[in-house]
């Protein structure tokens, strides 16, 4: 590598699966002299990382004065209220790494893109931005739970309506721009057709074979191995239900691009709860402290909120799940899941 690309500007992100989390911190640095010309840098290594100028959504760290911005941390608790110490802010939803970088660098986004635009109106701006679209972004990827605190802004309906000519515009062709609303809904039905023929389906099959094999992972029956790590809630809940599975499955274990995880079962498909999550003293810890805690080795990390899990090997992974249930089962001897998780009974 020349000299010239090492002293290229780096924002650092993790590689593998991505999410809209640190896809929008990444594309919000951009919108900043700074890093308008960064290279942007995917890896879990963490020599990498140290490399780079600016870090989101891995690393383990969030330090502003270091240009670091992980969340995923077990003592992480910041929110819009913490990080800016406005009491104009109350929310109680966790940021996420899109959430800190808007935190921090929001304002300075605003005023770039708008320079003659008033201090007091680009407060405003700046908040109607994060009560509208960033806390709906924090809340998916940091899985804060309870009462939905917001109303979703960025679905289908939304981003046809807003389409329409705005109430102070005096040359917008409304013909024309209703048939930019027909080729977007257009290009997002052809997506979900193709999505269903081409994945959604085959998905269906490869969760079916996990759930008929399911008492060959485990004798209990409530651990599920997937065979290829595809989209799986909405099958399994389709399955339990015409098999009127009971116990019903607490944890899916699968390897993808030699990433071995488990993951607990939702209460309910899209619901942010869990049915039984990894044991809380594993959460938010990895490697040497997490081995520690759970007493085998090769553990890697288990999400801060437990719903997560990996394991260097997949045999390790199905000896951290199988832990799991056992520690569940002791704090629970019961376990009548009628009982304790009622939700998962009632259709209503």
């Amino acid at each position: 590598m020349s000299e010239n690309m090492d002293k290229k500007v780096k924002i650092g992100t993790h590689n593998g699966v991505f999410h809209c989390n640190e896809v929008f911190a990444c594309v919000l640095l951009k919108l900043l002299p700074q890093y308008m010309n960064a290279t942007i840098v995917r890896s879990r290594d963490q020599d990498i990382l140290d490399k780079c100028d600016i870090v989101v959504d891995v690393g383990g760290v969030y330090d502003h004065s270091a240009h670091r911005y992980d969340h995923h941390m077990r003592e992480f608790r910041q929110t819009l209220h913490t990080v800016l110490k406005n009491p104009n802010y109350d929310d109680l939803i966790k940021l996420s790494s899109a959430g800190l970088i808007y935190c921090h660098f929001g304002h300075e986004i605003l005023r770039n893109l708008f320079p003659e635009v008033k201090d007091e109106d680009i407060e405003a701006i700046f908040k109607y931005i994060y009560d509208t679209l960033i806390v709906e972004i924090n809340d998916i990827d940091t899985y804060s739970g309870g009462k939905q605190l917001y109303s979703t802004c960025t679905n289908l309906s939304s981003q046809v309506k807003h389409l329409n000519p705005p109430w102070n515009s005096t040359n917008m062709n409304e013909e024309g721009q209703f048939e930019k609303a027909m080729a977007l809904v257009l290009d997002v039905f052809m997506n979900f057709v193709t999505r269903a023929e081409k994945i959604w389906l085959p998905a269906k099959e490869v969760v079916r074979n996990a759930v008929a094999n399911r008492f060959t992972v485990d004798p209990s029956g409530e651990i599920i191995e997937l065979s290829e790590p595809v989209p799986w809630e909405e099958h399994l809940f389709t399955l339990e239900e015409e098999l009127t599975l009971i116990p019903s499955i607490k944890f899916v274990i699968y390897s993808r691009k030699g990433e071995n995880r488990v993951q607990a079962v939702p209460s309910r498909y899209t619901d942010h709860r869990c049915r039984f999550d990894l044991p809380n003293k594993w959460w938010g810890l990895r490697d040497d402290t997490l081995v520690a805690a759970c007493g085998i080795e090769g553990a890697i990390f288990v999400h801060a909120t437990g719903f997560i899990g990996g394991h260097k090997t997949r045999d390790g992974t199905l000896a951290m799940t199988r832990e799991a249930l056992k520690i569940i089962k002791y704090v629970d001897p019961m376990h009548d899941e009628r009982l304790c998780r009622p939700w998962l009974f009632n259709k209503d």
